[in-house]
């Protein structure tokens, strides 16, 4: 699979414009063993992302985590984006320690792709979670985050 995150950096930043309200920066979004997806995304420390313990807001935090996610949705399934709409079905998010500096977010897709298209050839409306987990440059976890997704087929 060949993925060029730049495409996929600016479809996402031009369907979600709150993520470019955050200056949320694409540092990588590339494939995977059996067809997997990862997407790295940033969010730089800015005194207007800050909550009142100095670290970034929980809604900064969960919309990093999120639109990471929504990165590796895009780069796994664009190719179907004209018959099916990805949306967001669930999402679970824990605060583990307050985050310094700039974060960044992992996503990985947890199902095989191959399965989720199969599911949605078949007429079904798939779901599948995406793993997130958001934390300081120097590697350390701050937040983990869950988001279930789903094809929704275009009727």
């Amino acid at each position: 699979m060949s993925i060029d995150s730049r495409q996929v950096a600016a479809g996402l930043l031009e369907a979600v414009p709150f993520a470019r309200t955050l200056g949320i920066e694409f540092v990588e979004v590339a494939p995977e063993a059996e067809g997997g997806v990862r997407a790295v995304v940033r969010l730089p420390d800015l005194p207007a992302h800050h909550n009142h313990v100095g670290g970034p807001h929980a809604g900064a935090m969960f919309t990093l985590g999120e639109t990471a996610s929504g990165a590796v949705v895009l780069a796994a399934f664009g190719q179907v984006l004209d018959r099916a709409v990805p949306l967001a079905v669930t999402a679970t998010i824990a605060y583990r320690k307050v985050a310094t500096g700039p974060v960044l977010a992992t996503a990985r897709l947890g199902r095989a792709p191959a399965e989720v298209l199969a599911e949605l050839d078949a007429g079904q409306r798939p779901e599948f979670p995406v793993e997130v987990e958001i934390g300081t440059e120097d590697g350390t976890t701050t937040s983990v985050l869950t988001v279930t997704w789903t094809l929704r087929p275009n009727r």
